[in-house]
């Protein structure tokens, strides 16, 4: 069963690549108006090939992007994990030393 952010991010993801396919078939119009001499038929198979051709390159940007931000999350997560042992051992360090300077304050 999908949790409510994957189905916010599955949302989210059919709309942008929806976004990307309008974007695509824009494109593809504005460079077929720059070849006034296509036929009706022509421009549409270009418009169409144009298209095709936009949006396996989004995908694999798509895919790029997705596999880099992977790595640099794996990356993070073991910067912050070893921070964090860093963090808690000074923690652990500080703590000790205050305990052994009010245990000497006190004994005095």
């Amino acid at each position: 069963m999908r949790t409510t952010a994957e189905a916010i991010n599955e949302i989210e993801g059919y709309l942008l690549w929806e976004e990307e396919k309008r974007k695509a078939g824009e494109r593809a119009r504005e460079f077929t108006a720059g070849i006034p001499w296509l036929t009706d038929s022509q421009r549409a198979d270009l418009e169409h090939r144009y298209t095709v051709e936009q949006l396996a390159a989004s995908r694999t940007y798509l895919r790029r992007i997705a596999a880099r931000s992977t790595e640099l999350r794996a990356e993070y997560e073991a910067v912050y994990r070893v921070l964090k042992r860093r963090t808690t051992a000074w923690g652990m360090v500080c703590g000790a030393v205050w305990v052994v300077a009010v245990l000497v304050l006190t004994l005095r």
